[in-house]
């Protein structure tokens, strides 16, 4: 069978790569692997696979006020917990047996690739996965926006989205008791 789709992005949450119910455990080494095998099934279908991580199980965004940390530092701070949540996925997807590629917005080239866009175009067209980390590598952005910027960079077909909600609302539903789960 043909798959639906060429070539994909999927944006995960960093979030989804802890165990809640494990106290402050950032990475759930069973998730990782679960995600690598899922990742590992569909890229032998054919399909390519682009990764946009987030960093929220390290660290997020806190307020200033509170913290005394402004808000262009901790969104660097986020930045990085990115790039430690694409280590630890690329690790698990080696592991599995899936070639990889972790490129960075900023640079940190004994860790990760500096994102070039015609290099992720070619990485993507001989079957490795790319996970991008540190979001578009500019602070008052959301790795969601990096998401769909690097979407429309690599011109792909569609765009996934893992998080710790189920489904699309009108405001973060852990947030804003009144927001309203969107359907079709």
């Amino acid at each position: 069978m043909l798959p639906r789709y060429k070539r994909i992005l999927l944006k995960l949450s960093g979030e989804s790569l802890s165990n809640s119910n494990s106290g402050f455990d950032p990475l759930d080494p069973k998730i990782i692997e679960q995600y690598a095998k899922d990742i590992k099934q569909v890229t032998e279908m054919g399909v390519q696979v682009a990764i946009v991580i987030g960093g929220g199980n390290i660290y997020r965004g806190m307020n200033e006020a509170e913290s005394g940390i402004e808000r262009a530092q901790g969104d660097y701070m986020g930045m990085l917990a990115t790039v430690i949540n694409g280590m630890a996925l690329q690790s698990g997807l080696e592991k599995a047996g899936v070639n990889t590629r972790l490129q960075s917005a900023i640079k940190m080239e004994q860790i990760a690739e500096p994102y070039i866009r015609r290099r992720a175009i070619r990485h993507l067209e001989k079957g490795r996965v790319v996970i991008f980390g540190a979001g578009t590598g500019n602070p008052y952005f959301t790795t969601d926006t990096a998401a769909a910027l690097r979407a429309n960079e690599l011109e792909v077909d569609v765009i996934l989205k893992g998080i710790s909600v189920d489904g699309i609302y009108t405001a973060d539903p852990r947030k804003v008791p009144h927001a309203r789960k969107l359907n079709k």
